[in-house]
């Protein structure tokens, strides 16, 4: 079986370039004929001999995904897709719409094994990592679905992207350096991998970092995000604190309201006492309902924002996107796949 070229990175380009007797330099064109020029074929690197694009072809393939379903929300413009990979398995990927341009919620692995009881990604658990190559794939699939730029990426769809670390932070440099996307530009959320976080210090990088936190008390956040009980809230905080000490990136801490769970006035009253003073930045969200769970969107969005606001919190309520589809992460694959089993 050929090797997928689509993911490798300049120095493996070159390394590439350099094991078929070509000069370096060859490496660095191939990288631009793969990201900045979005070639789909061998055939059209213009610039390499007849000889090189057959010695190419001969050990390498340059594969994309194919998206199988596509569902729009002709209310605000989302569109989520429905990515058939090379094995047969499925990924999902959201475009949404904002002022700042065209933003691209990705997933980094084929399932999740994070448990979260509110998100439809963990049902059935994780099958595998996504490669850099995968994950790219997602952009390049909906810049050319949609004929347009993706200017912002979240790497907030499937998976837990720090338990998929090394092809994920592979992902971010092709992004910025081969499709052109500022590291600024990019957020990466995480259920608080501590040892990731700790690794994404060292990485010089600019990227925003998300903390799924939604509660700030230890035990409740244990029993609806397991991985709480191996990385406990007190830890995450440390880390976090010691992220923004060594980067000077602000946190955005995400907080999904769910009705009589999280949205009471002694959780307010957390959230003041953790974020008073602090840089970093509260990001309020409106459940996504899943069927599975009996946990409910809060009525209390406005009220809990505004007692936020009234204590100088920094704070945001994210606006709510897909309504009229499966927005939530995971919807769409399980539905897939429900199908394919009652057929």
């Amino acid at each position: 079986m050929k090797e997928n070229i689509f993911g490798k990175d300049i120095n493996e380009c070159e390394e590439l370039m350099t094991g078929l007797g070509e000069a370096r330099y060859r490496g660095k064109q191939l990288y631009q004929w793969l990201y900045e020029k979005k070639s789909e074929k061998f055939s059209e690197m213009t610039n390499f001999s007849s000889g090189l694009r057959e010695k190419l072809s001969d050990k390498y393939e340059l594969f994309h995904g194919r998206i199988e379903t596509k569902q729009e929300d002709h209310h605000d413009g989302t569109k989520k897709y429905l990515i058939e990979q090379k094995d047969g398995q499925y990924i999902e990927a959201v475009l949404m719409h904002y002022e700042h341009g065209a933003s691209l919620c990705v997933s980094t692995q084929v399932g999740c094994n994070m448990g979260c009881k509110f998100c439809a990604s963990t049902r059935g658990g994780k099958i595998r990592d996504l490669s850099a190559g995968e994950i790219l794939d997602q952009i390049y699939l909906a810049e050319k679905e949609e004929k347009l730029r993706i200017s912002n990426i979240v790497i907030m769809g499937i998976g837990e992207p720090l338990e998929n670390y090394d092809e994920v932070i592979k992902f971010i440099r092709i992004a910025n350096t081969g499709f052109g996307i500022g590291q600024r530009k990019i957020s990466l959320s995480t259920c608080g991998i501590i040892p990731g976080i700790e690794a994404l210090a060292e990485e010089n990088l600019q990227i925003n970092l998300a903390i799924s936190l939604h509660s700030v008390f230890s035990e409740q956040r244990k029993l609806l995000m397991p991985i709480a009980k191996k990385y406990d809230f007190e830890s995450l905080m440390d880390a976090c604190k010691a992220y923004f000490k060594k980067t000077g990136r602000r946190i955005t801490y995400e907080y999904a309201l769910i009705d009589g769970y999280n949205d009471r006035d002694e959780d307010i009253a957390g959230l003041i006492k953790l974020l008073k003073g602090s840089q970093n930045h509260l990001n309020l969200i409106g459940l996504n309902e899943i069927q599975e769970t009996a946990y409910r969107e809060s009525p209390r969005l406005n009220y809990f924002l505004g007692e936020l606001e009234k204590n100088g919190i920094n704070v945001t309520l994210r606006r709510k996107m897909g309504r009229e589809i499966d927005a939530a992460c995971g919807q769409l694959r399980k539905k897939r796949y429900e199908d394919k089993v009652s057929v």
